[in-house]
């Protein structure tokens, strides 16, 4: 079987085709297809059913062209990943928003389905849980919303908190005061930051006071009025701690809470405040919980594949179970 594509905008190839014909090459492997070119047609021929998905594929990649999306290899797993699932239709929401624009001038969007429907629901309701797995861009997003808002000056502060729970290793025998001792726990948060505002304006942000990066124990006994407030890594919350923390918000405020149900780093028999959180909030007008998953993820295309693998292996233990 044969499907001929007519490629409109000439410059479009070269994106489609990526450096040294890299993307197609990909796209041949997957689908076991032979794809060709010649002036602006694209021929593909194969197989019937996969001549189908590499076409499908193939004209996804044009749309997210024609809308000045960069094809890597990140995105083009992702739209293989949606083809295969037979969810393109969710690829037309992708790359129309701008959030923010870096230090460098680079503008930070959505880049999946998953993370278009996570900052959609940043925007539109008070408080928004953000729940998947490493590498989805749940932390980097929400800073990214909240460096949006503080710059319309709708919110006047941004607070980011962690809870400082080791992951294996022990903060006493970190040198250093307590500050020194905590900050390798914030570390993604100032590095979002600084990325977003540059390092001189968070100084000149922070020593004003607009722009707090604390333990999460620092918020115990506060009232966050006109704050955008982001909880990171809140699996490891206690449910104590995560009423503490819900219960700050304050007039003007907005709420993001962000974690990895899969990576919880409690002593045992301590219980998740994010898991409980999740069951006691939903259905609760202006609260929003969104679920990324591996085809989030924006990291190394490895990453998606670890992260499905022990998804996997941990279903079988449970059927097993």
């Amino acid at each position: 079987m044969e499907q001929i594509i007519n490629v409109e905008r000439i410059d479009d190839l070269a994106g489609l085709f990526g450096m040294l014909d890299g993307n197609v090459a990909a796209i041949s492997r997957e689908y076991g297809v032979v794809i060709t070119n010649r002036d602006s047609q694209i021929k593909i021929s194969g197989d019937a059913e996969n001549v189908l998905r590499a076409r499908e594929t193939v004209d996804a990649l044009l749309k997210l062209l024609e809308r000045g999306e960069e094809i890597d290899s990140q995105r083009l797993s992702y739209v293989m990943s949606m083809v295969r699932d037979g969810q393109t239709s969710n690829l037309e929401m992708l790359g129309r928003d701008v959030i923010c624009v870096t230090m460098r001038g680079r503008p930070v969007k959505a880049k999946t389905a998953g993370q278009q429907k996570y900052v959609e629901a940043v925007q539109k309701n008070a408080i928004t849980l953000g729940i998947g797995p490493a590498g989805t861009g749940k932390t980097y997003l929400a800073v990214a919303c909240a460096v949006a808002e503080f710059r319309r000056k709708t919110v006047n502060r941004i607070i980011l908190t962690r809870p400082a729970v080791e992951a294996g290793e022990k903060l006493g025998f970190l040198p250093g005061d307590l500050h020194n001792k905590v900050d390798p726990y914030l570390r993604p948060l100032y590095d979002a930051l600084f990325e977003m505002m540059g390092a001189e304006a968070f100084q000149r942000y922070s020593e004003r006071g607009n722009i707090e990066v604390a333990p999460l124990a620092y918020m115990r006994g506060r009232t966050l009025d006109d704050a955008f407030i982001i909880l990171d890594e809140a699996q490891n919350t206690t449910s104590e701690q995560m009423k503490m923390f819900l219960t700050r918000m304050g007039q003007g405020s907005k709420m993001v809470i962000t974690g990895d149900i899969t990576q919880i780093d409690l002593p045992d028999g301590k219980k998740s405040g994010l898991r409980e959180a999740m069951s006691v909030l939903r259905g609760i007008d202006d609260i929003a919980i969104c679920m990324l998953d591996y085809n989030d993820v924006v990291r190394h295309e490895l990453v998606s594949r670890i992260i499905r693998a022990y998804e996997e292996r941990r279903k079988t233990k449970n059927a097993k179970a």
